[in-house]
């Protein structure tokens, strides 16, 4: 559990919340990212709400219209306005979310407020740094300890499994052009070496 951890922490970027021009909640698996977004919409960080997401086949039976229109019912019932919500429906990876909510937007913001699962910030961020460089970004996800998280999702093979799955694409998205160079400390190595190990390999590249 300590090579799991040292990963999660990683992928924290702990940012300060500040209230921005529009929030955009990354589909996935996780209905915490709808809730989240739905709490910081009613904390007033941000006007406009865009949900983007497609289906990967990780969530296409559990959301099966897409990712994006099942997180803006979830919002919708925890009491965000409709008016207040764009759907962006054909993404299927990271930098299509904000290259397609980018098109979607009629103005042009000039701060984001990401939202997504915990162990999802700091790719998100490197790939709105690269493909969507002139905003002003901050990551956020549902605060959560990893044994709260494991619970919640109930299938912690498949978090570590996408923990280290993220962890590669750090590096290996930077090589390709995908998104920005980001620091990876020998410990974080050392930590994602032991899980490959150990067998979670199933997201890796």
């Amino acid at each position: 559990m300590d090579a799991v951890r040292t990963l999660w922490t990683y992928h924290d970027l702990r940012h300060d919340l500040r209230p921005c021009d529009v929030g955009i909640g990354l589909g996935s698996h996780d209905p915490g990212v709808a809730t989240h977004a739905a709490e910081l919409f009613h904390s007033g960080l941000f006007r406009t709400l865009v949900f983007t997401g497609a289906n990967a086949p990780t969530t296409v039976d559990r959301f099966p219209r897409g990712e994006a229109v099942h997180y803006r019912e979830h919002a919708i019932a925890l009491g965000v306005p409709p008016a207040a919500i764009l759907v962006e429906p054909r993404a299927t990876n990271t930098a299509e979310n904000l290259v397609f909510t980018r098109e979607l937007l009629t103005g042009r913001p000039e701060s984001v407020l990401l939202m997504c699962r915990p162990y999802q910030q700091r790719r998100a961020y490197a790939t709105c740094r690269k493909v969507w460089p002139e905003v002003a970004v901050v990551c956020s996800s549902h605060r959560l300890s990893l044994e709260a998280y494991l619970a919640e999702i109930g299938d912690a093979d498949r978090v570590i499994t996408m923990l280290v799955g993220d962890t590669q694409r750090i590096t290996e998205y930077a090589r390709r052009g995908f998104a920005i160079e980001q620091p990876v400390p020998a410990e974080v190595g050392a930590a994602f070496d032991v899980l490959v190990a150990a067998g979670y390999t199933g997201r890796l590249i």
